[in-house]
């Protein structure tokens, strides 16, 4: 075909048709020509989200199990400290490195792909990490899943974004995101129940083994999904997109009985260049640096906290769960005291859950810039508080710590830890997408690793109380460059972001 005829046929379906997006934010029209009220979810629109919150799910929970596996670990490779902590960097590593190197080949091989190698890379690694025989290959195998994981993280939120109404899809990616707080709760569950069942050094085996069969489910369950819609035609694939739409809206009775699509103007394979370049490079080009900026520098600083926050865990566990055994010298004891750590880490979880919820609710009402501002500032308020304790008497101090954590953690949830996410995946235009919202999702990880690495060295030097001052102070520097850069995309048609 040429470029005329090219052109020629794009014109008649402009005539004739509809973009992807208008086709699923249609609202279906009653027999007497009244429109519906709302925009039905078709089963396979269900599906496709079921099958991309069970990898946020798998996420929360193989993560915060390790956390539960981890004693056993160690007494069983006779680990020190150094392996011990590379062990916990392992799947961040991971993930860091799958959500650019992985989830940025959606913008080249399609999001269905992509969709379906990661779960088969988790599932191959998640069977050999409970067959490790070395220290070596549970490193090896933990960072697999966590690249696994990383890749995770833009193509679920495009598959799911780019498959839902406008209107909706701000609650509904938030909703599968947060299922990340359900599998850490699922997680710290299974390890004490496994633990409570087989009190063994290879109870962390089992911990593992209990998500292949589901994992495998859900691999499999992804080969009946349709591609998106949007990712076709920005690759010029006219007839699959067609087709792909068609069945993704598939409904009794038919609604819409036939798909005619338009090809929008900046959708064209052949425009600007191929969209004035597709590599990461683009990222920083003057369309798409503010975007940019916005997907990953608040998420960098909001990982900054969130991991910082974490060394009030044990405190906060202590004050939880009651005394224990302050020095195991058995495995009973290590096991005991690994119990103890599940049930109040299970306790913790739920306060993120309780955040995520009304980031749920709030998300597509409030917006996504007003609800990350809020929350910046309120997980300051929160480190503040916190930092309160180290002033306060024993008392006093359980309760500064307590309460600081808590509100740390809702705000968090309902703020950056959420909206960074949501936002990522939607201020990039469809054809570098994959790749801005991967490449947020590292440079977000990236702050993880500093604070894992450098807050030890801080402590040490400046202390516990100036820490979580400077840790006010990045919480409120994030609230400050989500205001510059705002980008808000709050109800936008998908195929209107990123328009230049």
């Amino acid at each position: 075909m040429t470029q005329n005829d090219f052109d020629h046929a794009a014109t008649q379906r402009l005539a004739n048709g509809k973009t992807v997006q208008q086709y699923i934010d249609e609202r279906p029209i009653w027999a007497d020509g009244t429109p519906a009220s709302f925009t039905p979810m078709t089963t396979m629109q269900w599906r496709i989200w079921w099958l991309a919150t069970a990898g946020k799910f798998f996420e929360g929970m193989v993560v915060f199990m390790t956390g539960v596996a981890m004693p056993l670990m160690v007494k069983e490779f006779s680990l020190s400290a150094i392996q011990k902590g590379a062990i916990g960097a392992a799947p961040l590593f991971g993930i860091l490195i799958g959500a650019s190197a992985l989830g940025g080949l959606s913008d080249h091989f399609g999001r269905k792909r992509m969709f379906l190698a990661e779960m088969f890379l988790f599932v191959i690694c998640l069977i050999l990490m409970a067959a490790s025989p070395t220290y070596e290959c549970v490193l090896i195998f933990l960072f697999g899943m966590g690249a696994a994981l990383g890749c995770d993280y833009p193509t679920a939120h495009m598959v799911i974004s780019e498959s839902i109404p406008s209107i909706d899809r701000g609650k509904l990616v938030l909703s599968a995101f947060g299922f990340q707080a359900v599998g850490a709760l699922a997680g710290t569950g299974v390890g004490y129940t496994i633990l409570n069942c087989i009190p063994a050094l290879t109870a962390w085996r089992w911990m593992y083994a209990t998500v292949i069969i589901p994992a495998i489910l859900v691999a499999i369950g992804r080969f009946f999904i349709p591609d998106s819609g949007h990712w076709l035609v920005s690759k010029g694939r006219i007839r699959e997109a067609e087709q792909a739409v068609l069945k993704l809206l598939k409904r009794t009775p038919p609604y819409p009985k036939r798909i005619r699509l338009v090809i929008p103007a900046h959708g064209h394979p052949a425009a600007g260049k191929r969209h004035r370049g597709s590599g990461y490079l683009s990222l920083f080009d003057n369309n798409n640096i503010k975007a940019s900026i916005l997907a990953a520098v608040p998420w960098f600083l909001q990982d900054l906290g969130t991991y910082g926050i974490g060394i009030f865990t044990p405190t906060i566990l202590a004050s939880m769960i009651g005394a224990n055994v302050q020095h195991a010298h058995n495995l009973a004891d290590i096991i005991h005291n690994d119990m103890l750590a599940a049930k109040g880490a299970a306790w913790i979880d739920m306060l993120l859950i309780v955040g995520i919820i009304a980031a749920v609710g709030l998300a597509d009402k409030i917006g996504r810039i007003k609800l990350q501002i809020a929350g910046f500032i309120g997980c300051a308020a929160g480190l503040f508080l916190a930092s309160l304790s180290l002033n306060a008497s024993n008392t006093g101090n359980i309760f500064f710590i307590f309460a600081g954590f808590m509100l740390f953690n809702f705000m968090t949830n309902m703020g950056p830890n959420a909206m960074t996410y949501l936002l990522a995946g939607e201020v990039f235009p469809i054809h570098i997408r994959g790749k801005g919202a991967g490449f947020a999702a590292s440079f977000a990880k990236l702050g993880a690793v500093c604070t894992a690495f450098f807050f030890p060295i801080l402590l040490t030097n400046v202390g516990t109380q100036y820490l979580l001052y400077i840790l006010v102070g990045t919480s409120l520097v994030g609230a400050l460059v989500t205001w510059v850069f705002r980008i808000e995309t709050n109800g936008i048609n998908l195929e209107n972001l990123g328009k230049t």
